[in-house]
């Protein structure tokens, strides 16, 4: 078969069809580029929906696998590795949903180097698709590191007033953690005679005491990358000096890329560790949950409550998935997915209203509802959800993760307490507290500010653009079963590798 006829190639690498075209078109052209990449983005995930069509929601495998041998050196065999499963299909989905979403934001946002940037986010799709279908580290590896470069130019050269030292604070923040993550997969590589991540965890052969440091050394990547706290100083220079395309796919997808690392690497390759250290990873997932609700309530640029908000939100996915058992673990990828699909929302909300009056600080509003209705009601409707509100997306990712916390805190469980899920439970009273105070600075209250009283409220691409977003926020919230089904066999695969272990060292 040929290479490019793989449906996950496809998937990966048609964007850079997109790349293509782009360099053949003048730095005048800005609408043609713009087209260019909206169309390019829109097929991908076409292609996306056509391996959702192909993938087996009962089978537990890795699916659409490509294995075809790559570079042959010195008795290292790294193949180009490829599949999905339960544990990344959401995720390619993801990714291939927000791109479009991102792209379509930029219409007027960005007007500078038109074709330079599209050609940046195309090839950031192709790092971020190509990160979650690598079976092989060293592929991996590869799609890991290149996701740098786009993003890094995206925050250098469109973002903010201090978008420099931003976009090398986020290189190299992730670049220094990558590091000890490359030593850990040269010695898997060369120990194990292969790079491949099914036959490293079919092997199962990796002494205990060497698993943990194994396990702390693809931590430090994926840590920085969530970011868990306290490596996650970082985050809010990114967003706040990113554009607003940046931020959405930095939230909604790059900062998964972290949570599928510890859910795809450190679960199976080291059970043992990973049990082990349950518990001081549920604790560092407890403090971000509550310091990043705490923060975001101090902040009065919007921009910036929302960046800390993640730091929380992704505090809950990592607490979901070190609970070890299927609640814990299927409530955080769906909350991973949740957070893409809300955080994503706000950040468009944010840049909506920071080109009408090109700031963010919310004393600088009040009373927006009444000036611009439209925008004031699907703002709410994305703050209940980012707030946990039932009945939305939010709600049922997070109640998921409490459940798993809690069968974790019993005796025996890998927390061993129920304090886990208590204090985290704080962190939804919490999210309700700094959301709702920001809504009502900004779109409640008299309209005492005389240069918002002349706002227009959204056009009709501004609300197409969030209308996808609001569809699946309450098709979650209303109906998980589909996403849960998709997972649930994996993830049942995922656990009982970990029950094992947990079995082992007992």
């Amino acid at each position: 078969m040929n290479f490019l006829l793989y449906p996950l190639t496809m998937v990966t690498f048609f964007p850079l069809l997109g790349v293509l075209v782009l360099l053949f078109l003048k730095p005048e052209q800005k609408n043609a580029a713009r087209w260019t990449a909206l169309i390019t983005s829109l097929i991908t995930f076409g292609i996306s929906i056509a391996v959702l069509a192909q993938f087996d929601r009962t089978n537990p495998d890795l699916q659409l696998v490509i294995n075809l041998p790559w570079i042959q050196v010195a008795g290292w065999n790294i193949a180009f590795h490829m599949g999905v499963d339960g544990l990344s299909i959401l995720l390619v989905l993801l990714t291939t949903f927000l791109t479009p979403i991102s792209i379509l934001s930029t219409w007027t946002a960005v007007e500078d180097r038109v074709k330079d940037f599209m050609l940046f986010f195309l090839l950031l799709e192709v790092g971020m698709v190509g990160v979650f279908v690598s079976l092989d580290l060293f592929l991996f590896y590869i799609f890991w590191e290149f996701t740098l470069v786009p993003m890094y130019f995206l925050i250098g050269i469109w973002g903010g007033p201090n978008r420099m030292y931003a976009a090398i604070k986020f290189f190299l923040y992730t670049m220094a953690g990558s590091i000890l993550m490359l030593l850990a997969v040269l010695w898997l590589g060369i120990q194990g005679g292969t790079f491949s991540v099914p036959e490293l965890v079919a092997q199962d052969n990796i002494p205990a005491n060497l698993q943990t440091w194994l396990f702390l050394a693809f931590a430090a990547a994926f840590a920085i990358k969530v970011p868990m706290w306290p490596l996650h100083s970082w985050l809010p220079d990114a967003h706040v000096e990113a554009p607003t395309a940046g931020s959405v796919i930095l939230a909604g997808v790059l900062l998964k890329m972290g949570t599928y690392g510890f859910l795809r690497f450190n679960l199976p390759l080291f059970p043992q560790a990973a049990v082990q250290l349950a518990p001081l990873m549920g604790v560092l997932a407890v403090i971000g949950i509550i310091y990043g609700a705490a923060v975001s309530y101090a902040q009065q640029d919007v921009k910036k409550l929302v960046a800390y908000s993640s730091v929380s939100h992704l505090g809950f996915v990592m607490l979901g998935l070190f609970a070890l058992n299927p609640q814990g673990i299927q409530g955080g990828i769906l909350q991973m997915i949740n957070h893409g699909l809300s955080t994503g929302a706000l950040f468009l909300i944010v840049g909506m209203i920071y080109e009408r009056r090109h700031t963010r600080d919310m004393d600088a509003f009040g009373g927006l509802w009444k000036i611009m209705p439209v925008y004031g009601a699907l703002t709410l409707i994305v703050t209940l959800s980012s707030m946990g509100l039932p009945g939305l997306n939010g709600f049922v990712g997070e109640f998921t993760i409490l459940l798993g916390a809690w069968e974790a805190g019993q005796v025996g469980g890998p927390f061993g307490s129920y304090w886990y899920a208590g204090l985290a439970a704080i962190g939804v009273i919490l999210a309700a507290v700094y959301m709702l105070y920001m809504f009502q600075k900004v779109f409640l209250g008299p309209v005492d500010k005389d240069e918002n009283r002349s706002l227009k409220d959204l056009n009709w691409r501004e609300i197409v653009t969030l209308a996808p977003l609001l569809v699946f926020i309450f098709w979650i919230g209303l109906y998980p079963r589909p996403f849960f089904e998709l997972m649930a066999p994996s993830v049942d695969k995922l656990v009982q590798i970990l029950q094992t272990a947990a079995l082992a060292i007992r």
